[in-house]
């Protein structure tokens, strides 16, 4: 009798999967993304912005993306210091469109495009808390501002100004296609009713008709954003496209499981990068996490082994999962961690269910 309970519990245990793995430390992920945080708001390069810290792709957009799934697996009732500081910084500059008042150490062109990305991340993040409610005011206001800022004629039409400063991934000429699809998830984290409006009808059309233009000329990198986007915006790509899109991705596979940079590309040569050989934590974390959002199932055999392999890669002192810079050695203690700051949060989007409530 007893050892049939046994069968019993352990029969119903395999019939529920667990919301995240044993083997990595949920904590220890959320101390880390935490403490970086904590750095930010007091590091002087951050602190630029009218309102308080600029908001990075690399440190504070993967932090807004990844903490709320680690509150509630760790069952935290409110958000954190951080991401509530965060949220005011964009609060304090959504009625702003001038770089000069926004940004206003920022010279040239690169206050246009920070106006840009700005534009795009507050829409994202306050559309993602309304969830599921209908559009907030500040959500409103912060669209209204992307789409006025979107640009309207040349090889971009559709998309927003983006930063460029020669630094891989997310700041290359071709990142304006990774913000672009950004803006999109936005568009389809607003409620249906939002993008039937007659005036924001033709801004999606033209966003959309820029994703389908562009795709073919954009590194795997860049296209792994636009699964993710599909998966939130209906017919951004089709089914057919979707397909080929998920199965070249997965064909990219390395035999340990993960991805490696080299396969995210094409990228350009830095020289003074440090060597990127092999399996890659940001790499694997991101496209394991887009091609759940895409559809594939946790148990795809492919899953299981980029899972498994994610696994493994946790630093069990700091939490963090190791990566480094595409573009030169750092010896700053800040900049040289961008890249795991991104490489731990998509870790851990990809490694917790995306069923679960914040899992984005």
């Amino acid at each position: 009798m007893k050892h049939r309970i046994i069968l019993c519990v352990l029969a119903a245990a395999l019939l529920v999967p667990p919301v995240f793995a044993a083997d990595w430390n949920t904590q220890l992920a959320a101390n880390y993304l935490d403490s970086r945080q904590k750095e930010w708001f007091a590091w002087p390069g951050a602190n630029k912005a009218m309102g308080g810290p600029c908001i990075s792709c690399h440190t504070n957009m993967t932090y807004l993306l990844a903490r709320p799934a680690l509150r509630h697996v760790l069952g935290e009732q409110h958000a954190t210091q951080y991401e509530q500081g965060l949220m005011d910084t964009m609060r304090a500059r959504l009625d702003k469109r001038d770089p000069a008042e926004m940004f206003p150490t920022t010279k040239g062109r690169h206050g246009t495009e920070a106006v840009g990305v700005e534009s795009i991340l507050a829409t994202l993040f306050f559309v993602q808390q309304d969830a599921g409610k209908p559009l907030s005011a500040e959500s409103r206001k912060a669209f209204d501002r992307m789409w006025d800022l979107q640009l309207r004629d040349g090889k971009s039409a559709g998309a927003w100004t983006w930063n460029e400063f020669n630094l891989d991934p997310w700041e290359m000429p071709e990142s304006t296609y990774y913000g672009a699809a950004l803006a999109a998830i936005a568009v389809g984290e607003a409620p249906v009713s939002y993008r039937a409006e007659a005036n924001v009808r033709d801004r999606v059309t033209a966003l959309v008709t820029y994703l389908q233009r562009e795709q073919q000329a954009q590194p795997l990198h860049n296209k792994l954003l636009l699964l993710w986007a599909s998966s939130e915006l209906p017919g951004i790509i089709t089914d057919a496209a979707k397909k080929s899109l998920i199965a070249e991705v997965q064909s990219k596979q390395d035999a340990s499981g993960g991805w490696t940079l080299e396969s995210l590309g094409p990228w350009e040569k830095h020289e003074h990068a440090p060597p990127a050989a092999g399996s890659n934590n940001y790499a694997t974390g991101l496209t394991a996490f887009a091609l759940q959002k895409a559809g594939v199932k946790r148990s795809d055999p492919g899953m299981v082994k980029a899972l498994a392999w994610l696994r493994t890669q946790q630093d069990a002192k700091t939490g963090s999962w190791a990566a480094d810079s595409m573009n030169k050695d750092h010896d700053d203690p800040m900049t040289s961690r961008f890249m795991q700051d991104a490489a731990t949060a998509f870790a851990v989007m990809a490694l917790i269910s995306p069923g679960v409530p914040g899992a984005r």
